[in-house]
């Protein structure tokens, strides 16, 4: 599936402190180099043809499409994520090789090809996963622009773009976490949520997982009589117990509320607080919208 990013000229001013501007954990994790490998570096023809739309109007002509339907494309995205969070060669490409109409589905934003005959450029990429328990729900992670494109509403129009292919597959509802760009992402309409928990492979038994949090749990069957054979024993005498003592008289009701704490119980959340952590204990923001 290939879904043409419609054209818009209404860019964000601020889109330079966008969510797709500074380095930062990818999935609110930290990805550490198993094999030591040193940052990759882009082409050079990928580095002429990203120029080239940073000096023109670059919008029109973008399109999103999923990486697996694209293999040959795969080195320029692991490139392009490899940029903003070092890992191996062999694992990007394995944790790109993973990408399914099943879920988790990695999209690349493409470019026109920087000559005739060439491949098409791989400007931003992001990717879906399903949420457990949350049927109509995916969690978007690892959503990153070209370096030298930032700044110019390239990262807005990547986020539109996923939205409109989610929704078009029959989602409601996207989840994601930033720790300093919630500002970008409420200007798209995203606002605070809960934490939710995303599938990170498909597999039978994650899919399986997907259907036992997505039902209401039934009550237990009752169990089978056991057909052991009765065994009869004398009763023994009970010893005497002395009469319990009556209950203490309830405690009065509090009249306020304990501070800090919503109706709901979840401490107080805003753009600028958080009361939720990543496993270094950074400020991480949970974010939802309807789409």
């Amino acid at each position: 599936m290939t879904l043409e990013v419609p054209s818009s000229h209404d860019l964000l001013g601020f889109c330079d402190t966008s969510a797709l501007d500074t380095p930062q954990e990818e999935n609110g994790e930290l990805v550490v180099d198993p094999e030591g490998e040193q940052r990759l570096l882009t082409s050079s023809w990928m580095m002429a043809s990203l120029s080239s739309l940073a000096s023109g109007p670059g919008l029109d002509g973008l399109t999103l499409e999923p990486a697996h339907l694209r293999p040959e494309l795969l080195d320029a995205c692991a490139d392009l994520i490899n940029q903003e969070w070092p890992r191996s060669r062999a694992s990007r490409l394995h944790s790109l090789g993973q990408s399914s109409d099943s879920f988790p589905l990695c999209l690349a934003l493409l470019g026109p090809p920087p000559a005739p005959g060439a491949l098409p450029t791989v400007l931003g990429h992001s990717r879906l996963s399903r949420v457990v328990a949350h049927n109509h729900s995916l969690l978007v992670e690892t959503v990153v622009v070209a370096r030298a494109l930032r700044g110019q509403g390239f990262g807005r129009r990547l986020m539109e773009a996923t939205e409109a292919f989610a929704k078009a597959r029959g989602f409601r509802r996207l989840h994601l976490t930033t720790h300093d760009k919630q500002h970008f992402y409420a200007h798209l309409g995203y606002r605070l949520g809960e934490p939710v928990q995303g599938v990170a492979f498909h597999s039978p038994l994650s899919a399986a997982i997907l259907q036992a949090f997505s039902q209401p749990a039934s009550p237990p069957e009752p169990k089978a009589p056991s057909p052991c054979r009765e065994t009869f024993r004398t009763p023994r005498p009970r010893p005497y117990l002395s009469p319990a003592p009556p209950p203490p008289p309830p405690l009065p009701a509090p009249l306020l509320s304990p501070p800090g704490l919503s109706p709901t119980g979840s401490p107080p959340q805003s753009l600028e607080e958080t009361p939720y952590r990543d496993i270094r204990g950074r400020p991480i923001f949970w974010m939802t919208k309807e789409i």
